[in-house]
């Protein structure tokens, strides 16, 4: 047989084994299509429905059910809400509102209440007379979190009965039954998370719970939550939170929690109506250099913005400049302000309400409703632009801030230009203490920014220089909480960090442009090594923000010991793991305590910290850019009772103090 004759045979073999593969094969019809009834496609995909199946997702279960109870107050029905964690993390949700109809559906043949809590997109929100204006409109929320539940438990108070009913991972495995008399209305949810679906934890945190909970008592004005953690009988805490000032007291919130000083002793507040859609925005300025500005729509929190945020600060930005030109604080000749110059120490809430609202997204992160971005514009041309007249005094003092914000934007944009002469920041030349890798493939480089000389002399010897590049800090660096931009430009600690990237800064911020996916802080273990990395990600924070959220940064976790016994050794990264190397090793063990990654030899250094198959990381994540903002400007601000404030409350979570 010939080659070709061998070769054409073999082709048929393979031809003809394929077909029978195909033969064999479970075939594609009819009957490989699913339909998932009931809540089985939450249970399926729970990150459709809240996000995550993280803490995230798991906070947000308490949310929905508590949004329900918010949309009973805004329709005038619901004064107080109790939200309580109970022992074994079940949550506990009470209203005195009119409590969920409990009369069979017309429709379903069921309790309405019972619809409400097994039926995707059934609820009192599409357009009826039961709410005008609500958070909740795709009637999901009590239902997901029904399915989500490994059981939820309903109480109902209404036309002088209490009603009950019991559901086990989103099936009803009880009827509706009367169950006593009341002589009050309201609803009861309580319920505990699914373990089979929250698998990270189902741990609640006090402190997520409570933002969220006071941020809707400031936009309710009146409306008094309280929000109780019972999980620790010996150390019940308590707080409730009722604002009659809204969301006046929430900017005036903002700004104490800070320590900042405001410029004008009173909150602008300014508020108006079209029909069912309400806005109302609470302004007042401060002595930062940040903004801080937080949107709402239905209460919902819209961390994404949308057309009302937009319009506020479009509308802001044009209003000052009209006011500056008229009164003759901007020169014919002068530039008009930039929003970021008007928003220079702005902290604002704006909060609308409307029908038929048009989110991005079950999690509802952005806003769309065109209609409501022209009533911003005309609230702020009927309400806001008069204020600045009726009150040249607190215009006056706005505007000195901005203009003078605009004059450092313009200083910082020559600091910029000439950092880019002096240092190369447009040109392709790296800094000179950078050790570049030989791959210039952003998905697999790593820019590891290194505490000292010393430790980054060993790095760069132990370091996979295919991939991993290496740029030693040196002398004390610059606090950005406490400097404007124009300072930043001429720091020539930050300058060449800025360059290594290669993605710019500030407004110049490119993501497209990183020349690495992993930029890694690699500090001592000790005190100073901690500022470092706070300094490093605070200048993240304020000037790259977006690199931060698409999780590019991460902190290296260098050992704090070596334990050794003879040719076996071992690294700890903690006083326990420590004392478990002693005695797995049986004893008589040499310890060595790093004090500095400049202690380790490269190899050492390659071995624990750099060496992707074996090191630790963690990686910086701000799921709430909001918090993280407060924190930030908290601890490395100038105001120091705040910061005081700060570390009383928190120092009983400590667990390693280098002292």
């Amino acid at each position: 047989m010939s080659e070709n004759e061998r070769e054409h045979e073999q082709e048929l073999e393979r031809q003809q084994e394929e077909q029978m593969v195909r033969a064999d094969a479970t075939p594609y019809d009819e009957s490989q299509i699913q339909v998932l009834e009931g809540l089985e496609a939450v249970r399926k995909r729970p990150g459709m429905y809240i996000g995550s199946t993280g803490p995230r997702g798991l906070h947000h279960l308490v949310y929905e059910i508590v949004d329900n109870s918010i949309d009973e107050a805004l329709a005038g029905y619901c004064t107080h809400i109790d939200v309580e964690i109970l022992p074994d993390n079940v949550i506990s949700v009470k209203d005195n509102g009119r409590g969920i109809p409990v009369g069979i559906h017309e429709k379903m043949g069921i309790p309405t209440v019972t619809v409400v809590l097994t039926v995707l997109h059934a609820g009192g929100k599409f357009g009826g007379s039961g709410y005008k204006v609500s958070g909740g409109l795709h009637g999901v929320g009590s239902s997901v979190v029904n399915a989500l539940s490994e059981w939820l438990e309903v109480e109902i108070s209404r036309d002088g009965k209490i009603y009950a009913q019991r559901f086990e991972r989103g099936n009803a495995v009880s009827e509706l039954t009367v169950k006593g008399t009341s002589d009050h209305d309201g609803t009861t949810i309580r319920f505990k998370a699914d373990k089979e679906i929250f698998t990270e934890t189902t741990e609640y945190d006090f402190e997520v719970l409570q933002k969220r909970l006071r941020e809707q008592a400031f936009l309710n004005a009146g409306l008094c939550i309280r929000l109780k953690d019972s999980r620790d009988p010996q150390n019940i805490v308590e707080q409730e939170y009722c604002y009659e000032g809204g969301i006046s007291s929430f900017v005036e919130f903002m700004n104490k929690t800070r320590g900042y000083q405001v410029l004008h002793p009173d909150v602008i507040h300014i508020a108006t109506h079209d029909g069912d859609s309400i806005a109302e925005v609470a302004l007042q300025y401060n002595d930062s250099y940040n903004e801080n500005i937080i949107s709402f729509a239905n209460n919902i929190h819209t961390v994404d913005g949308g057309t009302h945020e937009n319009s506020f600060k479009n509308g802001i930005t044009r209003i000052f400049n009209d006011y500056a030109r008229r009164h003759g604080l901007l020169k014919d000749n002068d530039s008009n302000l930039k929003g970021d110059d008007v928003r220079e120490g702005l902290a604002a809430v704006i909060s609308v309400k409307l029908k038929d609202a048009q989110f991005e997204g079950q999690t509802k992160a952005k806003l769309g409703n065109t209609s409501i971005g022209s009533l911003i514009t005309t609230l702020l041309n009927e309400k806001l632009a008069p204020y600045l007249e009726e009150n040249p005094a607190v215009a006056k003092g706005i505007l000195e801030k901005s203009i003078n914000a605009a004059r450092v934007r313009e200083a910082a944009q020559r600091a910029r230009e000439m950092a880019r002469k002096k240092s190369g920041l447009s040109s392709t030349r790296m800094p000179e203490k950078l050790a570049d890798c030989i791959w210039n493939d952003a998905e697999r480089t790593e820019l590891y920014i290194v505490e000292g000389d010393s430790a980054g002399g060993s790095a760069i010897q132990g370091r996979d220089r295919n991939y991993q590049a290496i740029l030693p800090l040196w002398g004390k660096m610059l606090n950005v909480e406490k400097a404007r931009l124009d300072k930043v430009y001429g720091n020539e600690k930050l300058i060449p960090i800025v360059i290594a990237l290669g993605c710019g800064i500030g407004d110049d911020f490119d993501l497209s442009k990183l020349r690495y996916g992993k930029v890694i802080i690699m500090a001592d273990a000790d005190v100073d090594g901690s500022h470092i990395r706070t300094l490093l990600l605070t200048f993240f924070f304020r000037y790259m923000r977006p690199l931060v959220e698409a999780g590019h940064v991460y902190i290296a976790q260098p050992p704090l010991f070596k334990v050794s016994k003879g040719k076996q050794m071992r690294y700890a990264f903690s006083d326990e793991e420590r004392d478990r190397y002693i005695q797995e090793l049986g004893g008589n063990t040499d310890v060595q305590r790093y004090k500095g990654l400049g202690e380790m030899d490269p190899e050492q250094l390659w071995e624990t910290t750099m060496d992707p198959a074996f090191r630790t990381m963690l990686q910086v994540e701000l799921e709430d850019a909001a918090a993280a903002d407060e924190v930030f400007t908290i601890l490395m601000g100038d105001k120091v009772e705040p910061r005081r404030e700060f570390i009383e409350k928190n120092a009983k979570y400590v667990s390693n103090l280098d002292i």
